[in-house]
């Protein structure tokens, strides 16, 4: 058998190396499969900001014609010292992307696809897609690169990580490329996605005529199995990236992502997907982990590391802090020096001790994504969140003051969220505005299998077979246009909430919002 191939579809943001495929394929590596990794995800974004565009008004001529200067500008530390002119760069590739959909019934972005007819959510369209892969807007780039690939492992197995509804749709095209163009290739889909749609209640298989074997949860054994190979090692490897254009994604330097564990250790928070879905919590020995991040960053040099858990152990920010930093050794002294890398951690005790959090600065930590969601006590403990409202204002202020900054997750409009509520939230992000250097503000959806939409009269939210989330009326009358009201003219509208909202880098979000956070002559 071939090389398997392992690809990760369009769109998401083009900013690093996709998590999912490196680590299926430096598992797969350490058992003997060779892999073949391709992001198509980077080449499409990259091959359809660099097609013409048909018609265009004056702003979208100026960013086309500075295309090339604004993706070069975004691989340069120079203009995350410039919050200004990085927006105006994201804006600008952003605007070609948008004006390729004016005219066509989908609208895309660096961070999204939609199509305006077919939908992700209904079995029906994915199967459609599958048929007519030429009436995908991608087909220009994945038809010709996967006829190439495809054809030098035309018996072997070719699996897509399918992560985020915003892939489905062209997974589907290029399923049914390879089915048409290479019956004897064996089809794999996985991912997080795919994983959601096999925990539905009311799951069941329709692509059983395009697709060979469709994988839940982790791939890595189910993999070996498909490949017809036996375990020669079930420990953690490191991830494999050989292969990807490491250069050409739209970060300045290499963004490394590195999982710790998968699942997540806390598990109770009542409106998580991974509780519901009853995903198993599996770590990485944190003795391990610093090995491995050393070895990678001697190796490869990165600019930062992602680690990509659900939320990182304790165990392991414990570890972490015992270091001086994932030092990645270099020629000369000045290059010996602590890797940056940021992650998303839950609220503890351990963060509000102040030299705690001096030493996960000197481990090299420049951020820490927290999942706050409320502040209102009450609704915390009703939701399982595990932390008070006193932690969370004790833990901002101890990692300011330790030079770590904070992309606070607040999340509205969930069964036992009532108005008072919401405003004692937004009261709390007044108050400690000056801890907080980046806000998230989500709207809650409520999982079909949770155990609130047994308890709750529910609506159809979308219209689809596959549709993860379900409509519900909610008991104290705080809908979501109730919530959406709220956050659009009183909260978002609050001089010290828009002052913390300017700094939120747009389409790449949390992705880049560690580099504005690190001192770019340092680390250049």
């Amino acid at each position: 058998m071939g090389t398997m191939i392992l690809i990760h579809p369009p769109v998401a943001k083009a900013c690093e190396p996709p998590a999912g495929i490196t680590k299926l394929a430096g598992f797969l590596g350490a058992n003997g499969v060779d892999c073949l990794l391709l992001d198509l995800n980077l080449e499409a974004t990259l091959h359809i900001l660099e097609t013409r565009v048909a018609k265009s008004d004056t702003w979208t001529k100026r960013a086309v014609r500075n295309v090339s200067r604004n993706l070069n500008a975004l691989r340069d530390w120079r203009l995350f010292q410039n919050p200004d002119r990085y927006k105006r760069a994201v804006m600008d590739l952003n605007r070609i992307l948008t004006a390729h959909g004016q005219e066509a019934p989908f609208r895309l972005s660096l961070s999204d696809y939609q199509h305006e007819v077919l939908s992700p959510l209904r079995s029906v369209d994915l199967l459609w897609s599958a048929e007519h892969p030429d009436a995908d807007p991608f087909y220009s780039c994945f038809s010709g690169r996967l006829r190439a690939v495809a054809g030098e492992t035309a018996d072997g197995v070719i699996g897509f990580s399918l992560n985020y509804l915003s892939q489905a749709l062209p997974t589907f095209s290029m399923l049914g490329f390879l089915r048409r163009e290479f019956p004897s290739v064996r089809l794999v889909l996985g991912g997080g996605l795919v994983t959601s749609w096999l925990q539905r209640p009311e799951w069941k298989n329709r692509f059983s005529g395009l697709v060979d074997e469709i994988v839940s949860g982790p791939g890595e054994y189910p993999l070996l199995r498909i490949l017809g190979k036996s375990l020669i090692s079930c420990g953690s490897a490191l991830p494999q990236f050989s292969g990807l254009p490491l250069r050409e994604y739209l970060s300045p330097g290499l963004i490394l992502p590195y999982a710790t564990s998968s699942g997540c250790y806390w598990g109770r928070c009542s409106f998580c997907p991974e509780r519901v879905e009853g995903n198993q919590y599996c770590p990485v020995a944190p003795d391990l982990v610093v090995k491995q991040l050393r070895s990678l960053a001697g190796e490869m040099r990165p600019a930062l590391i992602h680690l990509v858990d659900n939320a990182i152990s304790p165990a392991l920010m414990e570890r972490m802090a015992c270091l001086e930093g994932l030092v990645r050794d270099g020629p000369i002294a000045d290059e010996c020096r602590a890797t940056p890398w940021y992650g998303f951690a839950r609220i503890t005790r351990h963060l509000t001790d102040p030299e705690f959090c001096r030493n996960l600065r000197a481990s090299g930590c420049v951020m820490l994504k927290l999942g706050l969601e409320s502040a209102d006590q009450d609704l915390l403990d009703a939701m399982q969140k595990g932390h008070d409202v006193e932690t969370s204002r004790l833990s901002l202020a101890a990692l300011k003051k330790a030079g770590i900054s904070t992309y606070v997750y607040l999340l509205f409009g969930t069964p036992q969220e009532t108005e008072a509520s919401a405003h004692a939230t937004l009261e709390f992000v007044v108050r400690e505005a000056e801890q907080i250097d980046f806000l998230n503000l989500a709207l809650f959806n409520l999982p079909i299998a949770s155990a609130d939409a047994h308890l709750l009269p529910t609506t159809p939210f979308f219209d689809g077979d596959l549709s993860l989330y379900t409509d519900f009326v909610h008991p104290a009358g705080w809908g979501r246009r109730r919530v959406r009201q709220f956050l659009e003219n009183e909260f978002r509208r609050h001089p010290a909430v828009q002052e913390i909202l300017r700094n939120h880098p747009p389409f790449f979000t949390s992705n880049h919002a560690p580099l504005f956070a690190m001192k770019a002559d340092r680390y250049a």
